[in-house]
């Protein structure tokens, strides 16, 4: 399993991390890295909160979460983000984070 590149700290009860957005791609997506945070391209444009809709609904699928424990903490009008995971530790976000972008690797790739 790769090692997470971005920092991911305890906050608020869970774990907290920098995400850098891309809207208006053409598929929604975590694609791997961006500097220290992790990438998220999103179908969505940056209009009226549906962007950071998209985000915590891909989030929650990748980790395994409700919504409801997804929190956009600061840059909330920015491509460049810092999330809270509710009730998960930093070690438990990096493992699944890990998992689903090594998943969606292999299942690119063709071969399982």
């Amino acid at each position: 399993m790769r090692k997470i590149e971005f920092k991911i700290r305890e906050a608020h009860g869970g774990a907290a991390f920098p995400v850098h957005v891309t809207p208006r791609s053409d598929r929604d997506e975590i694609s791997g890295w961006h500097a220290d945070m992790l990438r998220v391209r999103l179908t969505v444009a940056p209009v009226e909160g549906a962007a950071n809709e998209a985000l915590t609904r891909l989030l929650a699928k990748c980790l395994g979460v409700p919504r409801r424990d997804i929190e956009i903490i600061k840059g909330g009008v920015s491509r460049n983000k810092l999330v809270c995971v509710v009730g998960l530790s930093p070690r438990e976000v990096e493992e699944r984070i890990a998992s689903f972008i090594q998943d969606k690797d292999i299942s690119d790739s063709g071969s399982l």
